[in-house]
């Protein structure tokens, strides 16, 4: 079951039909989980299309944001710099960065004869320390996993909690992993979706608050003997026409949803963000000159600006992300007889339908 599911959301903005980042049409997501007992891995993959066609041939617009930088987002300069993206979102744990960046230019040069002929191919790949319950000693995650997860994405709901890259992470002492949430927007007289998905791997127990009220200094129970302090990689989508330092604005609301559950951006943590726009296409080479539709009104001095209600929208989906995570793993066995608990949301459901929420 989903947050929803408990008759519990945030904010006030309609979700998308399937409330997940794959509302953006032409969005696709896939998992593979890599699980093995001897050595023990609790890891995997997650991969996340901007579009239903080439991304090295027709780019998008992007932005990125960092909160608390101590993670790995590869291909952030040529994003900075640009303004693009042109190739899929891959996530995994810290020690597979570089299969992961090999697994993309692979697959992309498999792909496209164009790609590292034309241009080389600068993937974006992020990730979490999965490695309270993942055995990082024993080695990366293999190759095939990450072409798996790229080959098996689809535009359906993602499956969310201790899957693909969020099959060993952690979220304020209990198990976290995969989540993701939309909002829909009317702008004018047109409709835009937003939506989010997250890697969560963050926060203390005692700095959970769920609609509000601080249900983490409630729960004492299954406490991890030490934890990490993590991560989040926070990936926005939508189809509103917008400009890449725009879509550095939304990236930045990702963190403001993570404050609304209890996140500080602890020290050691890394929450990295980025947000592309589907509105688009960037072909790599044309003589056509590019459309120039955008929300040309979303500039901070504009007072009123739509953009505003995109903010909202990447805020309201990012806390429920987090919150779909959450409910959404399951008890998970990992090395050293490590264990992270399910959320215990069944106990906490009484509390929070008896107490006015703060949010």
């Amino acid at each position: 079951m989903r947050f929803r599911d408990y008759g519990l959301d945030v904010g006030f903005l309609p979700p998308g039909p399937k409330n997940a980042i794959t509302d953006v049409p032409g969005v696709r997501v896939g998992h593979a989980t890599y699980w093995t007992d001897n050595p023990v891995h609790r890891s995997g993959v997650t991969a996340i299309w901007p579009h239903d066609g080439n991304p090295f041939r027709q780019r998008v617009y992007a932005g990125t944001w960092i909160l608390n930088g101590y993670g790995i987002m590869t291909g952030r300069a040529v994003i900075d710099e640009w303004g693009l993206l042109g190739a899929p979102i891959v996530l995994c744990n810290s020690r597979s960065i570089g299969i992961g960046f090999e697994a993309v230019v692979d697959y992309l040069t498999r792909l496209d004869p164009a790609a590292g002929d034309v241009d080389v191919v600068m993937p974006v790949v992020a990730e979490c320390d999965d490695g309270f319950l993942n055995d990082n000693r024993a080695g990366a995650t293999p190759l095939e996993v990450f072409q798996e997860a790229l080959a098996h994405a689809s535009t359906d709901t993602p499956l969310e909690g201790a899957v693909g890259a969020g099959t060993g992470t952690q979220l304020f002492g209990y198990k976290g992993g995969i989540g993701t949430a939309s909002r829909v927007v009317s702008i004018g007289s047109r409709q835009y979706v937003v939506g989010v998905l997250v890697n969560t791997n963050f926060g203390y127990r005692h700095q959970l608050l769920v609609q509000g009220l601080p249900v983490g200094r409630w729960l004492t129970g299954g406490m991890p003997p030490y934890q990490k302090e993590g991560s989040c990689i926070g990936v926005v989508a939508t189809d509103a026409p917008l400009l890449p330092n725009q879509l550095k604005r939304l990236a930045k609301r990702v963190g403001l949803g993570l404050v609304r559950t209890g996140s500080v951006g602890n020290d050691g943590s890394g929450e990295l963000f980025i947000a592309f726009s589907t509105a688009t296409m960037v072909p790599r080479e044309s003589a056509v000159p590019l459309p120039t539709e955008h929300l040309v009104d979303g500039q901070f001095w504009t007072l009123g600006s739509p953009i505003d209600q995109l903010f909202d929208a990447v805020v309201e989906a990012s806390a429920e992300a987090v919150y779909n995570a959450m409910v959404q793993a399951t008890t998970t066995h990992g090395r050293n007889g490590h264990v992270l608990e399910r959320f215990p949301i069944d106990s906490v459901l009484p509390l929070l339908t008896s107490l006015p929420g703060g949010i």
